[in-house]
């Protein structure tokens, strides 16, 4: 899976591009097309532990306002804002909206704990429409375009597949 991370701290901001796959006992790392073998322990709800290269660390996570992180480790503190290259940049820029008839598809597999919106509903570009659990984070699914909640196939506590319809907006 292939993201791009804004960080910010310290040194200033920085995008970062990391391709992060599955292999044998541990992961594969690539940073901005440099490989780093890594293994990652979750020790607390928001602490994980990574082994990179051989060297440790251990990064304590929390929630920041504007859908940010702020990850910790040692005395350096950073802002973080993951990207997923697959999802629809135009709503983050707010300059393009989608138009026609939207499909909201699950962009990971989950489960739906929050319905933010019912059938019928006018919404705006990325308001909210549901959030699903995922990997012990919660993620708030937007809207890509204004306009009217056409129909809401998710319901709480269902469990989604990667690409599943969850909902419509027109």
């Amino acid at each position: 899976m292939k993201f791009e991370i804004q960080l910010e701290g310290p040194g200033g901001s920085r995008t970062r591009v990391v391709e992060v796959e599955r292999g044998g006992d541990g992961y594969r790392i690539t940073v901005d097309g440099q490989l780093l073998n890594a293994d990652a322990v979750q020790v607390t709800s928001h602490t994980i532990s990574i082994l990179l290269n051989g060297q440790s660390h251990e990064i304590h996570v929390a929630p920041a306002p504007q859908g940010k992180l702020k990850l910790q480790t040692g005395p350096h503190e950073f802002a973080a804002e993951v990207q997923d290259p697959r999802a629809w940049r135009g709503r983050k820029q707010g300059a393009l909206e989608a138009e026609g008839r939207q499909q909201i598809i699950a962009p990971m597999p989950g489960k739906v704990i929050r319905i933010l919106v019912n059938a019928g509903d006018a919404v705006q570009a990325g308001q909210g429409l549901l959030v699903i659990e995922a990997m012990k984070m919660q993620n708030e699914i937007r809207s890509p375009k204004s306009g009217k909640v056409e129909r809401v196939m998710a319901k709480e506590d269902q469990k989604v597949s990667a690409g599943e319809v969850l909902a419509w907006v027109e």
